[in-house]
Parts: C-alpha cells; sequence; structure tokens
C-alpha cells in the first residue's frame, strides 16, 4: 500500500490523553475523517454542579463535509458517553459490533436520535469502507464483551488502534483475542499502532476474567448463611455471568439494583451476550420472599458514588434495602483514581452496620499489563508508536517499553489532545494544534457553563454572597430605603450584628461620596458600592464574598 503522492495520514486526538476519559481520535487523509471513538469524562473536584464533560469537535464542524463516520471500540461511557451530544453538530453514521451498539441505541433513545442517526452492526473479522480508508474489526478482550480493535487501512499505511484490551485466553463470553490476525497484519508491515496504557506501569500478565468467578464461587461456598450483596461495574457482564452461575449453583435468586445495571444486563440478556437460568432472577419487591441466604444482590456503586445503589444502602437512605448485620458485601472493582476516598467512605458505613465487607481477589483489570503490551507490539512490529489511553504517566511507562523492544526514541510519539501528527512510510512529526477541550454539561445545559461560571460557584462556595438592596428616587439620587444586607453562606447574620451595622455604615459612606460626586450612572455606584464594602470586610474578616449590589427606583 506505498502511497504515490506522498501524501500524509493525519492522526489528531481531540480528547482523551493525559487523563482517563473523554476517548475521540480523528484520522484525516485529504478529504476524509474518519473518528474514532467519542466519549465522555466525569467532573474534577472543582466543577462543581457539573453532571459531564464532553470533547470539543469543533475540529470536526468546521470539516463536517470530510467526516465518514464514528467507528467504536466498545460500549464503555468513556469511548460512547458523549455520541448523543456530539452527534447533534457531527451527524455521520456509527459503526460498532451488536452489544456496543446496543448500548448506544439505549443512549439515542433517551436522547430522542434514533430516527436521525445512521448505524451499522459489524462482526469481528469484517471491514467497511469510509472515504479512502477501510476499516477492519478485529476481535480483542476487555471488561465489556464485544471490544474490538481497529486495523485502519489508508494510503499511507495502516494504523491498529487497540482500543482497550487485555490478552485473556479464557474469557468468560466468546473467544478470545484473535491474536492470529494481529500477526497476520504485523506481516503486512504495520505504520504506527495506537495501543492502550492504563496498566504499562504494571509488571507481568492481567489475570483472566475467569479467576474472579473461582473467587466468587468460593465466597458462595464460605458464606451460605448470609445474603451477599456484590457491587461491580454495571457494563461488566461477564462479571455478572459469573456471579449468576454461582447464584445459580448455590440455590440462590437474584435481585439486580441500579439503573444502569438494569438497562444494561437486560440490553446483554436480549442480545445473547449474558445467560440467566429461568426463574433465577427476581424482582426487588419480592425479595422479602425469600430468606436472606438465599438471595444475592447485584448492585452499582462500586466506585462510591454519591447517588448509586450501594452507596444509598450504606446511608440508610435506599427505599428498598436496608443493611443488616451479617451481610456479606462483596466490592468486586477496584477504585478508579480520585475515588479512593469516596469508596473507602462506604466500606466504613457498610462495616459500621456490621456487614461483612470483601474486596480482596475479587476483581481483575480489564487493560493490559507490561507483558501483553510487548506481546502486541511483537506480533504487529510497527514502525511508529503512539500510546494512547492514560495518564501522562501511564504513556510515558508505555513509551520506556516499546523502546525496550527496539522501537527508536524518535519514533515514539507522546501526543498531547490537539496535536496533529502527520505521518507516512518516510516521516512522522507533530505539525500543528487544533482546537480541543472540554465542554461541560450541566442538566440540560451543554456548555452554557464556562470558566467564568465555575469560577463564580468556586466563590460562592468557598465565601459565600452578600446582597446589597437599596431603593433610590427617580432622578433625585435620594435613598429611600435600605441599604439592606443580605448574606449567604458568609457569615450567620444573628451572630454578626456589629459585622452588619458597619457595613451598613461604609454603604451609606460609599453612597453619600457619590451623590456629593453627583455621580449617576448605577453601573459606577455599584461598582463603588462593591469596592468599599469589599475592602472592608478583606480587612474584617479575611474572606472575599461575592458581593452583588441591587438598587431599585421610585
Amino acid at each position: 500500500m506505498k502511497n504515490i503522492n506522498n501524501s500524509k495520514l493525519k492522526i489528531i486526538p481531540l480528547g482523551g490523553l493525559e487523563q482517563i476519559g473523554m476517548n475521540i481520535t480523528a484520522f484525516e487523509f485529504e478529504d476524509s475523517i474518519i473518528v474514532v471513538d467519542c466519549g465522555l469524562s466525569f467532573p474534577e473536584d472543582d466543577m462543581l454542579g457539573i453532571d459531564l464533560v464532553i470533547p470539543d469537535v469543533t475540529y470536526l464542524k468546521d470539516n463536517i463535509n470530510k467526516v465518514k463516520g464514528f467507528v467504536i471500540t466498545h460500549g464503555h461511557e468513556d469511548h460512547i458517553g458523549a455520541l448523543p451530544y456530539v452527534l447533534r453538530d457531527v451527524n455521520v453514521p456509527i459503526y460498532a459490533t451488536k452489544l456496543t451498539m446496543g448500548i448506544i441505541e439505549n443512549k439515542l433513545k433517551e436522547h430522542n436520535l434514533m430516527r436521525g442517526t445512521k448505524r451499522k452492526v459489524i462482526k469481528h473479522g469484517q471491514s467497511i469502507n469510509l472515504g479512502c480508508f477501510r476499516i477492519e474489526f478485529i476481535k480483542t478482550n476487555h471488561s465489556i464483551a464485544d471490544a474490538a480493535a481497529l486495523a485502519i487501512y489508508s494510503p499511507a499505511g495502516i494504523v491498529v488502534h487497540t482500543g482497550d484490551f487485555k490478552v485473556d485466553y479464557t474469557p468468560v463470553f466468546g473467544d478470545a483475542i484473535d491474536l492470529q490476525r494481529l500477526g497476520e497484519i504485523g506481516k503486512k508491515g504495520v505504520l504506527a499502532v495506537m495501543c492502550d496504557s492504563t496498566n504499562a506501569e504494571r509488571k507481568g500478565f492481567t489475570m483472566s476474567e475467569k479467576t474472579v468467578g473461582a473467587t466468587f464461587d468460593n465466597i458462595f461456598a464460605e458464606h451460605k448463611n448470609t445474603r451477599i450483596i456484590i457491587a461491580t461495574f454495571a457494563s461488566n457482564v461477564d462479571r455478572v455471568q459469573q456471579i449468576i452461575n454461582s447464584a445459580y449453583k448455590y440455590g440462590r435468586k437474584v435481585v439486580v439494583e441500579g439503573r444502569s445495571m438494569v438497562s444494561i444486563i437486560s440490553i446483554a440478556t436480549e442480545l445473547g451476550y449474558l445467560n440467566i437460568p429461568d426463574k433465577t432472577l427476581i424482582d426487588i419487591e419480592q425479595l422479602k420472599n425469600y430468606p436472606d441466604e438465599q438471595t444475592v444482590i447485584i448492585t452499582t456503586g462500586s466506585q462510591g458514588e454519591s447517588m448509586a445503589a450501594l452507596s444509598r444502602m450504606a446511608a440508610s437512605i435506599h427505599k428498598k434495602v436496608t443493611i443488616k448485620p451479617g451481610d456479606t458485601i462483596i466490592f468486586s472493582s477496584n477504585p478508579i483514581p480520585g475515588n479512593e476516598k469516596a469508596v473507602s467512605n462506604v466500606i466504613n458505613e457498610l462495616i459500621a452496620k456490621g456487614a461483612d465487607v470483601i474486596f480482596q481477589d475479587t476483581h481483575v483489570s480489564g487493560h493490559a499489563c507490561q507483558e501483553e503490551i510487548k506481546l502486541i507490539y511483537s506480533l504487529l512490529r510497527p514502525k511508529y508508536a503512539i500510546p494512547v489511553h492514560g495518564e501522562f504517566r501511564h504513556l510515558k511507562a508505555q513509551a520506556n517499553l516499546v523502546q525496550e523492544l527496539g522501537i527508536p526514541k524518535e519514533n515514539v510519539f507522546i501526543m498531547r489532545s490537539g496535536d496533529v501528527l502527520e505521518l507516512n512510510d518516510d516521516s512522522a512529526a507533530i505539525t500543528d494544534k487544533v482546537q480541543t477541550g472540554a465542554i461541560l454539561v450541566d442538566g440540560l445545559g451543554v456548555g452554557d457553563v464556562g470558566n467564568i461560571v465555575l469560577r463564580d460557584r468556586q466563590r460562592l462556595a468557598e465565601d459565600g454572597i452578600l446582597i446589597v438592596v437599596l431603593t433610590l428616587e427617580k432622578y433625585g439620587n435620594q435613598v429611600l430605603a435600605g441599604p439592606d444586607i443580605v448574606s449567604r453562606g458568609f457569615v450567620y447574620v444573628r451572630e454578626s450584628e456589629d459585622l452588619m451595622e458597619e457595613a451598613r455604615a461604609v454603604i451609606n459612606d460609599a453612597l453619600d461620596e457619590c451623590i456629593d460626586k453627583n455621580i449617576t450612572d448605577w453601573g459606577k455606584i455599584k461598582n463603588i458600592m462593591k469596592d468599599s464594602l469589599s475592602d472592608f470586610l478583606w480587612k474584617r474578616t479575611k474572606r472575599n464574598p461575592m458581593i452583588l449590589p441591587i438598587i431599585m427606583e421610585v
């Protein structure tokens, strides 16, 4: 596939680098663009009141006539979550495997986008042609079924994007990763590999998902006389399958709790990715008809999220399930970086209620460790390496690994979101930068909360607000009522009457000054009041509350 006119392939990550989440990458060759994944990320601690964060796709909007479609690797939120928002501006077809498409369609239904969105389900081993690209879906293993790596054939050469993957020779459902196909592609000559770096710092191999099944079996055997509650990721269908297998084996009924859990399990069952024996699943309303030792509850909340089912149980605000002494509670997940404290709080609350909490050996990662990453590179033998999916330290760890395998340092690119990497067989270099960023979603508002609003929320959260209300006579600037001061989140007014009296005096002085100087512009009056009050409060309290002057006229 040598390219005659020497055009270059551009690889442009629009999100997902230097963080776990918001994965989206554009591949551009002349007049064709394909987009791999379209994920969201969850808000940082300082994004007060924000529900989720989606990528800025200005580049795709500006080049909409070139964009041929979204090609999706797997059905996790950090790879598909932004689709309902991005499709409004970039309405192009979506290509994905069966389960991934099932989960995407569920989202599109919620957003009323089913009719306006073209979708095509692709099988592993199949290829699709989009513009001058051909994309082949290759079977991989991950913590959600139906994950795929993508071989992207362009006139400049082949790029393999692994998606999120691990090498699991004994998967719970379906086949092992198609290493043979990766080897065949490697023989054709691969231009570049974009490989998952999430576990690039961890030595060895990631354990098979089946090992968790064996652990569950032992736990079920040892806890025959207690109710068992298991928290895990809703999307980990294989994990749920293994819990159901153990429950069935030990004669327990299963209740599924948590909105995302219920929805994914129904999609997976419908599409044939979950095999649930008859009469095993019961509705949460029927729990009371069975003794505790005959039930298992599978629930969301393994990350300590405050609104998820397990956290509500721990806080005694769950309508249907009350934690009792003796309950066995299993955390079948690792805390995502940043969630450790929340998870620890929930565990403490559960233990305080007398529950037995288990979190050892009940989880394996869905991401490749160092030996599996080396295996992929050894099979594909690419000219260039582009570590993806991870924070900077993970990308760097993979870059070091790849150099040990003999890829020269100048052929390894640690990119940042927005970088444009242009490459062909002769050379590769970062040549440009495009607009990228995070767009904040708050309720139904997309992008209407920006840095200024967040800064205001931060100030309100840290220092509170003072509202100064006064009534002026029209044309005459005579103060007819006020100034009254209302305080929220600054000081408790009843205990700070002196401070409020002095503040009122400061405002009166400022008003007198305005009248003396014949200042009639309300904007100026407000600013003078604001500045003098702000100075006074800082001297007295070393705090900077937000000050809102309100002037009414009669």
